[in-house]
């Protein structure tokens, strides 16, 4: 039986510090910390890796990292920027790392909700990378929340500040961190053994 909060890590953005991205990924964070959840973000130089490489027995002090908050996750938000109509590689390169999950007890990302976020300055470019990052899910067994948020368009969904000025953007991140943490609690709620057969 576990008791203590639901762990929710977001990992994403660019290698610009505080982009728009990283800006989205931080405001669905706040959403799902509201629940009472705990929160871990890894952006911008926390994801600057050396390219996955299965065969190296060593691993980096950041990929260390980064596999060890998935592995203690139950719940996981990733946003990305569109790059040519798809997934960076800052973020393809970090999701490659959990390959060393594949032998886990939960590998990959089973087990967990999954929130995906595509950012870019075409609505084109914003859709195929939000289906590109539910397709990545899929693959390492996670579960896409029902709502996927795409950020398109030239005007601006955030202010200086980090604030989000776009109240359909503020609406739709806000919900995507609620699926999440709602998602991760129920998984966390202590059942009695009858009452999780019940419910499978």
């Amino acid at each position: 039986m576990n008791t203590s909060p639901p762990r929710v890590v977001a990992l994403g953005g660019t290698t610009r510090p505080d982009s728009s991205t990283e800006r989205a990924l931080r405001h669905a964070l706040d959403a799902v910390a509201a629940t009472g959840a705990q929160v871990v973000l890894l952006a911008g130089d926390d994801l600057v890796l050396p390219m996955y490489a299965p065969h190296e027995p060593g691993r980096t002090p950041a990929a260390l990292r980064l596999v060890a908050e998935l592995r203690r996750a139950d719940g996981v938000i990733i946003a990305s920027p569109g790059y040519h109509g798809s997934l960076s590689g800052l973020v393809k390169n970090a999701l490659d790392y959990t390959e060393d999950l594949r032998t886990d007890a939960r590998p990959y990302l089973s087990g967990r909700a999954v929130g995906c976020i595509a950012n870019a300055a075409g609505w084109q470019a914003a859709v195929t990378t939000l289906g590109a990052l539910r397709d990545i899910v899929h693959a390492l067994r996670g579960w896409p929340t029902p709502l996927g948020v795409c950020i398109g368009g030239t005007d601006p969904a955030f202010a200086p500040d980090g604030r989000c000025i776009d109240a359909r953007v503020d609406e739709q991140l806000r919900t995507l961190g609620r699926e999440v943490s709602d998602f991760a609690h129920r998984m966390r709620a202590p059942q009695s053994g009858a009452a999780m057969r019940a419910a499978a």
